[in-house]
């Protein structure tokens, strides 16, 4: 059993920490992503090299890579650990995911701020929660023009809606889960926070000033 569940734990790590951004800019723009904007190897900062596509390959791939590992794990649990919750397996699977993404040993644990890859991660183990989560995120940022304030709410609320739309067997270990990867995603927006709280924050599309 601690080798499996050692096997998921790298396999989600592993698929997790794929640098996508930073791959799909040094190939296709032949550019590191980690010298525009704000640094970040997100969709986001994609978005600020000025390519709308890889922006979008970007977020697609790092949420299916989330949704690919929980796959996997709960798979490589059934097969070799069937006595164990599958959702336990599903728990793991994710936040090994999400701790890849956010700390890649590829580019020396400076990677990303888990909010495609939290998605994607949920959109297998908690659908339901996930989508209303997501909805937040689109209604906070159609609102106020901040992807990062859409993303700490559209975070924050995603235990309380798995609390609600999660049904079956819910184990410790997969509740907790829920709270910790929240808890990541918002504390990898510190910086963000701080320019909230300043009102410095820059929303999306605005022009900066010279």
């Amino acid at each position: 059993m601690v080798l499996t569940t050692l096997f998921i734990a790298i396999s989600a790590y592993l698929l997790g920490s794929i640098p996508t951004g930073y791959l799909l800019i040094r190939i296709f723009r032949h550019q590191d992503i980690r010298s525009v904007g704000s640094g970040n190897i997100g969709a986001t900062n994609v978005l600020r090299s000025g390519s709308k596509l890889l922006a979008a390959a970007t977020f697609l791939i790092d949420m299916l890579k989330g949704s690919t590992a929980v796959w996997l794990g709960a798979l490589i649990g059934a097969h070799l650990m069937p006595a164990a919750p599958m959702r336990d397996a599903q728990a793991l699977a994710a936040l090994c995911a999400v701790l890849g993404h956010m700390f890649p040993v590829w580019l020396r644990f400076r990677g990303g701020k888990g909010v495609a890859t939290g998605f994607g991660v949920f959109l297998v183990a908690a659908p339901w929660a996930a989508l209303a989560s997501i909805a937040v995120f689109i209604l906070v940022f159609a609102l106020t023009r901040y992807v990062s304030l859409a993303s700490i709410l559209g975070s924050a609320c995603f235990p309380v809606f798995a609390w609600f739309l999660v049904l079956g067997d819910r184990p410790p270990f997969f509740i907790a889960v829920q709270f910790i990867v929240a808890g990541l995603i918002i504390a990898r927006h510190h910086q963000n926070i701080r320019r909230l709280l300043a009102g410095t924050e820059s929303r999306f599309g605005a022009k900066k000033t010279a």
